[in-house]
């Protein structure tokens, strides 16, 4: 296990995420492992097709996506990086970079998937879809 557990970066953001800038932050010369994470906008839902999303976060949003990295950081003992997009996103744009580096691949992607899943049950982060011909619904609430 890597022994300096820390969030290299931890950020809501209504730019482009830089996906390379994410693996970069976490990346070092004891680490045989990075595990990367997109979280990609998709054309469809449920059976229906989406032309756009647009996300929305809480005001408290920010705390707590630091929070939930800072915490798998130390649970893990690993480098952690992450960016989530707030904003008008297009279909293949990224929503969701995560990254975590470790001495092994198995504790990299373990901690990868625990980090994408507690940013998506605790940050107060929602979706509106935009739907073919026009209709919209959130997701998320």
């Amino acid at each position: 296990m890597d022994t300096n557990g820390r969030v290299s970066l931890a950020i809501i953001t209504d730019a482009v995420i830089d996906e390379s800038a994410i693996r970069r932050a976490v990346e070092s010369p004891a680490s045989g492992a990075v595990v990367v994470f997109s979280g990609v906008v998709r054309n469809h839902d449920a059976g229906q097709e989406v032309w756009s999303l647009e996300y929305q976060a809480h005001p408290e949003a920010q705390a707590l996506f630091a929070q939930c990295c800072a915490e798998v950081a130390a649970e893990t003992g690993l480098a952690i990086a992450a960016a989530h997009r707030v904003g008008l996103l297009e279909i293949g744009d990224v929503a969701l970079s995560a990254a975590v580096s470790a001495a092994h691949r198995r504790e990299a992607f373990d901690a990868c998937e625990l980090l994408v899943e507690r940013i998506k049950l605790t940050v107060p982060i929602w979706k509106r879809q935009k739907l073919a011909g026009g209709a919209t619904e959130w997701v998320g609430l």
